[in-house]
């Protein structure tokens, strides 16, 4: 029997419930805040038109609306990303202290799973968060994006293996991050090249995403004292004077938020192993720092 809704049910009610999901969803998929943004606008637009009397559960129905059109877009977006300009990093998001409690999600929206993902085909990518995010059955998953429930299973195992196999176990105590981001602070505020040292394991490795829009590393940097002294240097340099660094909640960990006024410039992140930082991130593209916005914090 389908659940008709009232005549007089606010159509916009279950798209305004689920926004923040619908958004993970389309952030996860697509690692930029806004991408996710014009897909949920086309979802609207979508649920609108949609004959919603003939839908049994709506949030059923928005997340594989969402899903299908993240996974259109991400497959036009990989040719733009070929010819990107340096390392390509998932867009930095801004979340609230509290998404560590919601364990599942916060793995989901990491940086450093979100970099893992975009090594999977866009197939691979949206079987494998319908299935390990959202635990959809594997005939749903297949009929959501037309693949038999064979070919779905297949993805799904191959997706998984290839996770795993590439996912960091790295340390993820908040309080251990909390007192290595704060240390690591207080070494660049003191522009001290054997404090920053310390804290950076022998094997460290760290990517700048400038997008060819600001000055920043076209290579991955190796090594302790390679990365401190590229840290310190830009920090050093006039156009960095006013620069603020402080402690924010970003992809669902400690991390650093930099800002020039009011104005995000920056973020980094990090993995942790052993109370050291093993791989950084430094997100400075103008153009993929709008999730750094408090009004839109996740």
């Amino acid at each position: 029997m389908i659940d008709t809704p009232p005549a007089t049910a606010d159509p916009l009610a279950p798209f305004t419930e689920h926004r923040r999901l619908l958004f993970a969803t389309a952030y996860r998929m697509l690692g930029s805040v806004a991408d996710a943004e014009d897909v949920l606008q086309d979802a609207w637009l979508q649920w609108d038109r949609a004959d919603r009397s003939a839908v049994r559960n709506p949030r059923a129905y928005l997340v594989r609306t969402v899903t299908n059109l993240s996974l259109d877009r991400l497959t036009s977006a990989r040719a733009a990303r070929e010819s990107y300009v340096g390392p390509w990093l998932p867009e930095p998001l801004l979340t609230t202290p509290d998404i560590a409690d919601e364990t599942e999600l916060a793995e989901t929206v990491s940086t450093a799973l979100l970099v893992v993902l975009e090594s999977l085909s866009p197939l691979e990518r949206a079987v494998f968060l319908l299935r390990e995010a959202f635990g959809y059955p594997y005939a749903e998953i297949g009929e959501t994006l037309g693949r038999s429930e064979a070919t779905v299973r297949q993805t799904a195992h191959r997706a998984r293996e290839h996770v795993q196999a590439r996912r960091p176990r790295f340390d993820t105590d908040s309080a251990s991050r909390r007192q290595v981001t704060d240390r690591f602070l207080a070494a660049c505020a003191g522009g001290d090249l054997n404090a920053v040292m310390e804290l950076l394991a022998p094997d460290v490795t760290a990517w700048s995403d400038g997008g060819g829009k600001v000055r920043a590393a076209l290579r991955p940097l190796h090594g302790p004292d390679a990365i401190a002294r590229f840290i310190l240097g830009v920090l050093s340099k006039p156009e960095a004077q006013g620069l603020m660094l402080q402690r924010a909640h970003i992809n669902g960990e400690e991390g650093v938020l930099a800002l020039m006024g009011d104005i995000p410039v920056g973020a980094f992140t990090f993995d942790l192993a052993d109370g050291r930082l093993v791989q950084l991130r430094f997100h400075v593209n103008p153009e993929k720092l709008s999730g750094l916005a408090p009004e839109r914090t996740l």
